[in-house]
């Protein structure tokens, strides 16, 4: 590059970045709110990269050679859309539409917008979930994509970080490049390691990653290092840029107070005379070229396993095996799990198709990251692990419904049904967890038939989908040629005499069969419903129940009384017109420890003979 060309392109630079500052700052007065230093620090790093290494069709946001850009600093979202709107992908009118009712643009990026591929602004999840798609293009579309992912100093203190950095060394990650914006200053002053990018450097060498120490306000060290990161060498890349909060602005530059806080008009008119301000123009963004994606195998029908019933089978293997059998239908289905695939049985899948498989290790935000990651380009992955852990994860969970992924979750070992692992295993809080995610589907099957065929819907249902599994092994309930749908419920039970409804799910199913035998050697005749689909509930067969067998309903399930079955039950018919039921709930009230899974069930209060004994009370106080 000659002397004039390599001037002309700092001036294009340098016009880009004081472009983005000024509509940082614009745009969040017009808010009266938001975070224009916070953008101000990163606009000349993204200046560089916009104009001179992104790869994006602004006008084609799907097309499959697109590179990513994630801003894991949500909050400098203003930059974000001051960068689309420099590529000419939104107008200005629409830029001051920022934090407004009903604007898509919105405080902190959302996929509303169609150039954003997930929600940020939860820090330390945008590096987590990058590694994911950089999972799904080295080793799946196999195509020459970038993952940029602006990172802030302050989410450097975050767990899931360490975790995406861990990951993308063992993947050997050399599409990923990080660009941290170390401004020095958070919300409420000084973050950990302020200025001390050797202390960045030091860790993430440590980690395996390639560290690039840059001034990030110097054109030229950021350019060289763009260019670095670039160029495939087996490692990720970390771009540590030392920064100043407020860039540009003299009464804004590295001072504290202003995260966070928008400018009022005057103090406007001030930094907009320091930033020399100019008419908007559009720059050009380079456009990626129009590759190949590997080839994969055609799509063919589901050939999901049976059992006979000759046998008992948890469900938990039926999952597995379903999944492997999902896995030679769709060569989308990809597989991962936190490091327990011999417990969940995701290594049946994982022996079958290590291609697309990828161990998460016990890093939970990392292997809800990595499914959210895929999601991003189109992948239908399943991820599994304890139940009890994705609690973990829960916040990575919360953040997908809002980026709108697809992904799938499968928690074994739940309730105190696992045995003799005692509490720290037990998930007794995730019903209620999933339950409370936007838009979830939650399943919880009995049978290892039904369970298959369960899985196999979980593929082409959208949204957050979580199914728990259970770890003992369970008579097969249901012929192979039964047909299950997601949101339906099971009346297993019935006779136009019933007098109760017992409504429960996995385990205590089986709890509530027994149950059922023992009522009706006493003659109390009960209605017993498999509620498969805990949300959304199959509210047609509560309220037929209610109708013809008497509105005295029992629910018994292996989870905490609090947000589970039984209150799914019980906000089903406050939808209801009329009088409530007697809803009589049983569900874990103390603290379990130790014990065979009839020991800790009976301790629990939801073994048969517990089930009985509310049958006959709720039936005799009639």
């Amino acid at each position: 590059m000659t002397t004039a060309e390599t001037s002309s392109q700092v001036q294009q630079w340098t016009q880009l970045a004081q472009q983005l500052r000024v509509d940082s700052i614009r745009s969040t007065t017009a808010a009266g709110s938001g975070h224009p230093t916070s953008s101000m620090s990163a606009a000349d790093l993204m200046a560089v990269l916009m104009s001179s290494y992104l790869h994006y069709d602004f006008d084609n946001p799907a097309l499959p050679n697109n590179d990513h850009l994630i801003f894991s600093k949500g909050h400098a979202s203003p930059l974000l859309y001051s960068m689309y709107k420099a590529a000419g992908a939104i107008s200005d009118e629409e830029l001051l539409t920022l934090r407004k009712f009903g604007s898509r643009i919105e405080g902190h990026p959302t996929p509303i917008l169609p150039w954003v591929d997930v929600a940020t602004g939860s820090l330390g999840q945008g590096l987590p979930i990058g590694v994911g798609v950089a999972l799904a293009g080295k080793y799946l579309d196999k195509l020459p994509y970038h993952i940029w992912v602006l990172l802030g100093d302050s989410e450097m203190a975050e767990g899931s970080i360490w975790e995406a950095f861990d990951h993308a060394t063992h993947y050997k990650l050399d599409n990923v490049v990080a660009i941290l914006d170390c401004n020095r200053l958070g919300q409420r002053g000084e973050t950990e390691l302020g200025w001390n990018t050797a202390a960045y450097e030091a860790r993430a060498t440590g980690f395996g990653w390639n560290a690039i120490v840059i001034d990030g306000h110097n054109y030229d060290e950021i350019n060289s290092a763009f260019a670095q990161a670039s160029r495939p060498n087996g490692q990720p890349t970390l771009i540590i840029a030392k920064t100043m909060k407020g860039k540009g602005v003299s009464f804004l530059e590295n001072k504290e107070g202003w995260h966070g806080k928008s400018l009022n008009q005057q103090q406007e008119e001030q930094a907009l005379s320091e930033l020399h301000y100019v008419r908007s123009k559009t720059f050009p963004v380079q456009k990626p070229e129009n590759l190949q994606a590997a080839t994969e195998a055609e799509k063919k029908a589901v050939e999901l396993p049976k059992y006979d019933g000759k046998e008992a089978v948890a469900t938990r293997k039926a999952y597995g095996d379903a999944l492997k059998a999902l896995g030679a239908a769709n060569p989308d289905v990809v597989g991962l799990d936190g490091e327990v695939s011999n417990s969940t049985y995701a290594e049946e899948f994982a022996k079958a198709y290590p291609e697309r498989y990828f161990e998460q290790y016990i890093a939970e935000q990392q292997l809800v990251a990595a499914a959210v990651g895929m999601s991003v380009r189109h992948k239908i992955a399943f991820a599994s692990t304890f139940a009890a852990f994705f609690s973990r994860a829960y916040d990575f969970i919360r953040m997908a419904a809002i980026s709108r992924a697809n992904i799938r979750l499968s928690g074994s070992h739940a309730g105190v049904s696992i045995g003799e692992d005692g509490p720290s295993q037990m998930a007794l809080e995730d019903l209620a967890m999933m339950r409370a995610v936007y838009g979830s589907t939650v399943l919880y099957p009995s049978d290892p038939n039904q369970t298959a065929q369960l899985v196999a819907q979980m593929a082409d249902t959208s949204g957050i989908v979580y199914m728990r599994t259970t770890r003992e092994k369970t008579p097969v309930l249901y012929s192979p040629d039964e047909q299950f749908s997601v949101g339906g419920s099971r009346v297993v039970r019935s006779s136009d005499k019933d007098e109760v409804t017992i409504v429960a799910a996995g385990i205590t199913l089986h709890n509530a069969l027994d149950a059922y035998e023992q009522l009706k050697g006493q003659g109390i005749k009960a209605r017993i419903i498999d509620a498969y689909t805990v949300k959304p509930i199959d509210e047609e067969t509560l309220f037929a129940a209610a109708e013809e067998a008497g509105d005295l309903i029992v629910t018994v399930e292996d989870h905490w009384p609090e947000g589970g079955l039984g209150e799914a039950v019980l906000e089903a018919f406050t939808m209801r017109d009329g009088a409530l039921p007697r809803i009589v709930k049983l569900a874990v009230q103390s603290m379990p420890g130790s014990g065979t899974p009839a020991e800790l069930m009976e301790e629990a209060g939801i073994s048969a003979h517990h089930i009985v004994q509310a049958v006959r009370a709720l039936v005799r106080n009639v």
